[in-house]
C-alpha cells in the first residue's frame, strides 16, 4: 500500500509539472494577446473610480466608459507627446553635443592609456569593430525596431478597446467568475475579487503618487545642478520606475551623460548619479512604504524573481507587469486552502521573522521540540 501511495504521489507530482510548463508555454504563445489585455485590466481597474463618478450625474454606462477611456488616453498621449517633442528639440542640437561627445572619448582614452598602458589606436580599433558588428546587424535592428513599432501601434488601438468593454461589462465579467467556481462560496469569491482590486488600484494610485513626487525631486536636483532639460530628465527617470529597484538607476545615467556633454567640470555629471542614488533610497525607505504600505504585501526576494519571470515570458511589458501580477497571485493563495502556504512565501515576513532568536520562536509558535545536540534531552 505503501508503494501505490508513493507511485500515486510521484504521478501527481509529474502531472503538476507538466502543467505547469504547459501553462508556461501557453503564455508565451498567447502573449501578443495577453499583455495588451493584462495593461487593460490594470488600465480599466485604475479607470474604475471615474467610470463610476460620472455614473453618479446619470450618465450611462456607455458614455461614461468611453470618456474614462478618452481621458486616459489624452494623459497618456500627453505625456507621450512632452516626451517625443523634447527629444526632438535636444536632437536639434546635435551637432553640438556629438563635438562635446567626441572631445570626451579622446579624453578617456588618452587616461586610459596613461593608466593602462593600452594605446589610443587599439581603443579606436575596438570602437571600429563593435560599430562595424552592429552596422552588419543592421537590417536585423530594424526590422526588430519595425516589429516593436507595430506592437505599439496595435496596442494603442487593443488597449483602449479592451479597456472600454472591460469597464462597460464589468458586472459581466464578475458573475462569470460564480459560474466557473460553482463548488465556491459565492461570498468568498465576491471577497476576492474585492480584494484583487483594492490590491491593485492601491499599487495603481500609489505608483503614480510615488512617480509624481520623485519626478519633482529629480527635477529640483537637475535644475539646481543647472542641467538644461530638467524637467525633461526628470519626468522621464521617474516615468523608468514602472521598472522597479533599477528604474531611478537607468534613469540617471542620460542625464549624467547630458552633463557631461554640457558642462564644463564632470563634477557636474558625479552629482547628477549622487542626487538620483538620494532620490532612490528616499523612494525606496520613506515614500513606496509610507505612501503604499501594506497594501502589497510582496517581499523583495519574491518581487526580484517575479521580475526576472515576467521579463523571461514577455520581455519590458513582463519586468512592468510582474508586481501587479505577483500580487493578484498572492491574494488568490491566502483564499486556497491548499495553496496558502505559497501565499504566505510571496508576503512579507513578520517582525519576529526578523528577530535574532526568530529560530526559537518559531519553534515555539509550532510547538516543536528542539532536541540539543549535546544529547541532554528535547529542550521546550
Amino acid at each position: 500500500m505503501l508503494k501505490i501511495y508513493q507511485n500515486q504521489k510521484s504521478v501527481g507530482l509529474a502531472a503538476s509539472l507538466i502543467c505547469l510548463v504547459l501553462i508556461i508555454a501557453l503564455l508565451y504563445t498567447l502573449q501578443s494577446v495577453l499583455v495588451p489585455l493584462m495593461f487593460s485590466i490594470l488600465l480599466a481597474i485604475s479607470l474604475f473610480p471615474v467610470t463610476r463618478f460620472f455614473e453618479k450625474y446619470k450618465i450611462n454606462r456607455v458614455t461614461a466608459s468611453l470618456l474614462s477611456v478618452i481621458i486616459a488616453v489624452v494623459l497618456i498621449g500627453s505625456l507621450v507627446w512632452f516626451i517625443i517633442h523634447q527629444v526632438l528639440v535636444i536632437g536639434a542640437n546635435g551637432e553640438d553635443l556629438q563635438v562635446r561627445f567626441i572631445s570626451i572619448l579622446n579624453t578617456i582614452q588618452r587616461w586610459v592609456t596613461i593608466h593602462f598602458g593600452i594605446e589610443q589606436g587599439q581603443i579606436t580599433q575596438q570602437i571600429t569593430n563593435f560599430t562595424n558588428k552592429v552596422v552588419s546587424n543592421a537590417g536585423v535592428i530594424v526590422g526588430a525596431a519595425f516589429g516593436s513599432v507595430g506592437s505599439i501601434l496595435a496596442g494603442v488601438v487593443i488597449v483602449p478597446l479592451f479597456t472600454f468593454f472591460l469597464l462597460y461589462y464589468r458586472d459581466f465579467f464578475r458573475e462569470f467568475f460564480f459560474h466557473a467556481f460553482t463548488s465556491t462560496s459565492k461570498e468568498l469569491i465576491s471577497q476576492v475579487l474585492d480584494k484583487i482590486y483594492y490590491v491593485v488600484q492601491s499599487y495603481l494610485v500609489g505608483l503614480v503618487t510615488v512617480m509624481g513626487i520623485v519626478a519633482i525631486l529629480n527635477t529640483v536636483g537637475l535644475l539646481l545642478l543647472g542641467i538644461p532639460y530638467a524637467w525633461f530628465f526628470g519626468i522621464l527617470a521617474s516615468l523608468l520606475m514602472l521598472l522597479p529597484y533599477i528604474g531611478i538607476a537607468i534613469g540617471s545615467v542620460l542625464p549624467a551623460l547630458f552633463a557631461l556633454a554640457t558642462r564644463d567640470s564632470a563634477w557636474y555629471a558625479l552629482g547628477v548619479v549622487v542626487w538620483f542614488q538620494i532620490v532612490q533610497f528616499l523612494e525606496g525607505n520613506f515614500l513606496t512604504p509610507n505612501i503604499v504600505g501594506g497594501k502589497v504585501s510582496i517581499n523583495p526576494l519574491m518581487a526580484l524573481i517575479g521580475l526576472l519571470l515576467g521579463g523571461m515570458l514577455f520581455g519590458l511589458a513582463g519586468l512592468i507587469l510582474a508586481i501587479p501580477i505577483t500580487a493578484v497571485l498572492k491574494v488568490v493563495f491566502d483564499a486556497i486552502p491548499s495553496m496558502k502556504a505559497f501565499g504566505f512565501m510571496i508576503g512579507e515576513p513578520e517582525q519576529y521573522h526578523l528577530k535574532r532568536f526568530s529560530g526559537k520562536i518559531i519553534l515555539k509558535r509550532w510547538k516543536i521540540n528542539q532536541v540539543q545536540t549535546s544529547g541532554e534531552g528535547p529542550v521546550t
